[in-house]
């Protein structure tokens, strides 16, 4: 078996040379994704139509008949996630193949069975070891999400102790909608791990984005959902994947190192730029903040957290997406690390059987010793605060958005904890009940940056916090943070893809716009968002119009609101609180010296804390920003906006970008125009 030994210059030659896909490298030739299935006869369309009209009214009636059995309310997702499984492909003509009709009206049939049951006040399916398919509904959009698990048969549902879970995230697959996904998982087909007595999830996540965006929160949702009706050990939580499940896998370990007891990423891409200029041979112009905003999802600009995470990485000597590993053991090696790189001799994109074997071995001895919870030394690094924490350390206010932040820190008994901060303003260390490891009967002394605070004792349960904030060129004790104080942080960061990681709702105009121009693209860019978001994300975007919204709206969603201050309701309510001023003549940002647009050929897209509940956003005229030339190769799918975007609607809108956009930025930590 080898470990990496490879010439990186000699790979990335080769990969130029070999660019996949050229064709999809023109923006103005871009194929549908997923492609535009089968047509069927009337009467298959018919039979299908009634068998959709049967199971939805059986749901109806369960929900109504179940409303004060929330044990057995819960449970209507698995019946529902038949039903979406067949409504998605047959509503926007994506049956790939004549025989996923059969298919489709078996998982009718399944739908009812578990509807039957579910009356009855029985749930056969959540003691069946096996393939078992499940469904959750996401806080996103509401909508339900398939996903499927592997129940090992040394799973004890009478007396079940916890159980390690393996997640798997799958590669991409075109043509892989819910009814080709939920008839894999039905069947347990396409697996390619089955470690003993494991639980493995396998997140569908919004079909083919590498698990990013909405993909990412479908996966920390869907695991949450299994913990409902399986015991699962925290501590021995695996992430693993090929191909582009293989890159969904280096992001889930970058970002959330300290939650998985080892990560298992299989070929995929680590990065955005070198994957695209080698392996698509594709030429890159991007906008200063959309390469900025690469670094979300660079995984090589995060890998010294993966000193938190055991990792074992995986690729064919032939393949040539092995370019992702080498990246990141480069970028590793700059840390003082060293990535294990398992490499199947000879194969190309796929498992060799004795990688694998070695693969296993290796990860079952991570496995039975476990997550390190309490680590004496922490390594951190974020460019968000849509990641915040490590381990015991939670980062509260960066310097700078978009910018390294770095924490390094280490306990040293018997009282002292020494921190080296980096882009960082302020910061918290907390201990929960049980895990102080120091000495309990001293008080703890901070060495931050060189200045020493020594804080208050160990509490009796052995728990401690404390929060650290800079104060110029020294750290202090931190004081309590205003209610009313307007800052990034978690929920809160921007850019404008951030908003729809979390409950959403568009907002549509009842009024005339002020510009009969600038109102036909806010309309075409609402539909298009509609439409893209369930065309790619796989859900139904919740629509109301300005005037339905009410005080729970405003309370549980962002909200995403489309037109002008003149056509939309909620937008005239808030113009003045927002750092934008638009009227029917002029619109640009509310600085000093800021640039004026002429409103009858200009828009704005924005993401910004909504004065109406600041505990959530207010989007404008915006939908996720990467397009439908981005859908092409998974790795093009980072934010294409950062916080606000002027867009100029003289230029076409493309399959790249909105229209023209002579002017775009962040705003500050406070939230302030820069």
């Amino acid at each position: 078996m080898k470990i990496s030994g490879y010439c990186l210059a000699v790979l990335f030659f080769t990969f130029t040379v070999f660019a996949d896909g050229p064709g999809d490298n023109l923006p103005d030739q871009v194929r549908r994704v997923p492609p535009l299935g089968i047509e069927l006869t009337d009467e298959q369309s018919a039979q299908l139509r009634d068998g959709l009209a049967a199971l939805k009214a059986e749901i109806g009636s369960l929900e109504k008949e179940l409303a004060k059995k929330p044990e057995l309310l819960r449970l209507i997702p698995d019946v529902e996630v038949f039903y979406n499984a067949v409504r998605f492909p047959f509503q926007y003509q994506e049956f790939q193949k004549g025989n996923e009709l059969k298919v489709a009206l078996a998982h009718l049939e399944q739908g009812k069975s578990r509807a039957a049951a579910l009356r009855k006040g029985e749930t056969p399916w959540l003691k069946q070891a096996g393939p078992v398919v499940r469904g959750f509904r996401s806080k996103l959009d509401g909508t339900t999400q398939p996903y499927g698990l592997e129940i090992p048969e040394s799973y004890d549902f009478a007396n079940p102790r916890p159980n390690r879970l393996d997640f798997w995230f799958h590669g991409r697959g075109e043509r892989t909608n819910e009814t080709a996904f939920v008839e894999q998982r039905s069947k347990g087909a396409g697996g390619k791990i089955s470690p003993e007595h494991t639980i493995v999830l396998h997140p569908y996540a919004r079909f083919s984005n590498a698990n990013k965006f909405a993909g990412e929160i479908d996966c920390l949702e869907a695991l949450e959902h299994v913990k409902e009706d399986y015991r699962i050990d925290e501590d021995r939580i695996l992430v693993r994947g090929f191909s582009m499940g293989g890159a969904a896998c280096w992001q889930f370990a970058v970002h959330y190192a300290d939650r998985w007891a080892a990560a298992q990423p299989g070929a995929g891409f680590s990065e955005t730029p070198d994957f695209l200029r080698t392996f698509q041979g594709e030429t890159l112009n991007p906008f200063p903040w959309e390469q900025k905003l690469w670094r979300w999802y660079d995984c090589t600009d995060w890998a010294i957290n993966l000193t938190n995470c055991p990792t074992i990485a995986y690729s064919g000597e032939e393949d040539r997406q092995i370019q992702a590993a080498l990246m990141m053991d480069r970028a590793m090696k700059k840390n003082g690390q060293r990535l294990v790189h398992i490499i199947g001799p000879g194969m190309g994109h796929k498992f060799h059987p004795d990688s694998l074997d070695e693969i296993e071995t290796r990860l079952n001895g991570i496995a039975k010793q476990g997550r390190r919870n309490v680590p004496k030394v922490v390594r951190f690094k974020t460019y968000t605060l849509r990641y915040p924490k490590m381990h015991w350390i939670h980062i509260d206010r960066l310097t700078e958005h978009w910018e390294p932040a770095r924490i390094d820190a280490e306990l040293q008994f018997p009282n002292r904890i020494f921190v080296d901060v980096t882009g960082v303003d302020r910061f918290t260390i907390e201990f929960k009940p049980g895990e102080w490891p120091l000495d309990v009967g001293r008080a703890p002394a901070v060495d931050i940056d060189g200045f020493s605070i020594k804080d208050q004792p160990v509490n009796s349960d052995l728990s401690w916090k404390a929060t650290f904030q800079r104060d110029g060129d020294r750290w202090t004790l931190a004081g309590q943070l205003p209610e009313s104080k307007l800052e990034k942080r978690p929920g809160l960061t921007g850019p404008i893809d951030d908003a729809f990681m979390d409950s959403f709702l568009f907002v549509t105009p009842t009024s005339s716009p002020f510009n009969e121009t600038s109102g036909k693209w806010a309309d075409g860019e609402l539909q298009h968002a509609i439409t893209h978001w369930r065309q790619q994300m796989r859900g139904d975007a919740r629509v109301k119009t300005d005037l339905e919204i009410n005080d729970e709206d405003i309370k549980n969603h962002n909200l995403v609101l489309w037109g002008d201050p003149s056509s939309n309701a909620i937008l005239k309510r808030i113009i003045g609180e927002l750092p934008l001023k638009w009227t029917a003549d002029e619109v640009g940002l509310k600085k000093e010296g800021a640039a004026s647009y002429n409103a009858a050929d200009h828009s704005v897209a924005m993401v910004y804390p909504n004065p109406l509940n600041p505990e959530k956003y207010v989007v404008l005229n915006s939908g996720f920003t990467y397009r439908e030339y981005d859908y092409l190769n998974n790795a093009r799918q980072t934010p294409k906006l950062p916080d606000w975007a002027i867009i100029d609607l003289k230029q076409p809108v493309t399959t790249r970008y909105p229209g023209g956009i002579p002017a775009a930025g962040f705003f500050d930590e406070d939230w302030q125009v820069k």
